[in-house]
């Protein structure tokens, strides 16, 4: 029987096996951030264990409250510094450098294919979109990742979800994800590995991928993977060029973390996406999906474009093209949060920044502040807002707030009306 990518990651990185499904893993990468990671820092050094298993593999950001906006906050940041110091970690980016986690760690080449990947943040699925075993963790498991370089899992079952056919223009990777959990529902993969593959997912850049795999968590996956290929290698060419003779030789490689043709899945779904519309959710959970069309005329107050799901070039680019020459509707503020120091820069340099600003918007540093209703850019009790964002608890922006999740098309079209609107109207 042949072996999913899942399968051979565990394989490859075995410490032990302690009890029936139960799998220690040596973990590639530990990343570690100022929300949940002080906590662990704390513990260890209560415990006599101010140490780290290896500096090099410990990737640490301030992100999700920067700059600090309270004494709190500022703590926090402040246990996250000092432990980086204390413990060498060269890989640390503090303000000025830092960027939101999931868009900066694989910006700087720190995901590779057949890595295993943890973070006490449950939006680290994300990094399987380089063919990584990507999950978030909790206190204690983070606590001996740090200190050991292992994580216990239980062997996941693995879903496959091919996604066939043609997206449409305005169409685009996070319509594509929110019809699959509406689809699946939030517990549809509890404990399993969402493996997607197909035409669509083959023909999407890396930035679809992250997309995709960033939101497998919100049905319940532990893990999304995409299989690597030459668009993995290209996207990483910069950092691998030195292993490899050149780019087909990389794409060879990875094929050796392709899951086998005869490789068994728990159940397997096909998406069909030739005739998808553009999707929002309307309530409280992420498969409260409907097309966008349902949804003309939903007053909202604020825009948010940013976070780990869609702040990178390619989402600023897709949203400039109707912000252009446009002003944001009356009734509405915006807020643009470029993704990484880089993506801003780039956006400036292509002249998108001027186009945000020009139509209205206030752009801010990289942040998560606003995602998780934490700063810059909280709802009040009753408002709304249309945001690229990944998650639309009750209360996630802030309390008594209303979250729409969508595109970044569909974000910047409702900017403009200053309702949900379907953006395919602005591409005729």
């Amino acid at each position: 029987m042949g072996k999913t990518i899942t399968e051979k990651i565990f394989e490859t990185h075995k410490r032990d096996i302690p009890s029936g499904n139960n799998v220690v893993l040596d973990i590639d990468v530990v990343m570690c951030h100022e929300i949940t990671t002080p906590i662990a820092i704390n513990d260890l050094k209560a415990r006599g264990m101010d140490r780290v298993f290896d500096p090099k593999k410990i990737k640490v950001v301030i992100d999700h409250v920067t700059p600090s906006k309270d004494s709190k906050t500022a703590t926090q940041a402040k246990i996250l510094r000092d432990w980086a110091r204390r413990n060498s970690i060269d890989d640390f980016f503090d303000i000025g450098s830092n960027g939101v986690c999931h868009a900066l760690f694989p910006e700087k080449g720190f995901i590779r294919p057949g890595y295993t990947v943890i973070m006490g943040d449950s939006h680290t699925c994300t990094h399987g979109a380089f063919g990584a075993f990507a999950a978030g963790v909790g206190t204690t498991d983070l606590e001996v990742g740090i200190l050991k370089g292992v994580c216990s899992f239980r062997l996941p079952e693995t879903m496959k979800i091919n996604v066939t056919g043609t997206l449409a223009e305005g169409v685009y990777a996070k319509d594509v994800i929110l019809r699959i959990i509406k689809e699946l529902t939030v517990n549809g993969a509890t404990d399993k590995v969402m493996e997607f593959h197909g035409p669509v997912v083959d023909s999407m850049s890396m930035e679809g991928r992250m997309t995709i795999c960033n939101m497998a968590i919100e049905a319940g996956a532990t893990c999304g993977v995409c299989l690597p290929d030459r668009v993995t290698a290209e996207y990483l060419w910069p950092f691998i060029q030195n292993e490899y003779a050149d780019i087909d030789t990389a794409v060879n490689d990875f094929q050796r973390w392709h899951s086998d043709p005869d490789a068994a899945y728990v159940a397997e779904r096909t998406f069909d996406v030739t005739d998808l519309a553009p999707q929002a959710t309307y309530g409280f959970k992420p498969d409260e999906v409907k097309d966008i069309t349902e949804m003309i005329g939903t007053k909202i107050d604020q825009v948010y474009m940013g976070s780990c799901t869609n702040g990178r070039i390619e989402d600023l680019r897709v949203a400039a093209a109707i912000l252009k020459g446009r002003k944001i509707a009356t009734n509405v503020r915006a807020i643009l949060s470029p993704a990484t120091p880089k993506v801003y820069s780039q956006a400036m340099e292509e002249g998108l920044i001027k186009i945000y600003m020009d139509a209205g918007f206030c752009v801010t540093n990289p942040t998560c502040g606003a995602c998780l209703g934490m700063s810059n850019g909280v709802l009040a009790g009753g408002e709304v807002c249309a945001s690229t964002t990944n998650r639309n608890f009750n209360g996630r922006m802030g309390k008594g707030g209303m979250v729409h999740l969508m595109s970044p098309l569909s974000a910047a079209a409702a900017a403009v009306k200053g309702y949900i609107v379907d953006p395919r109207e602005f591409l005729v």
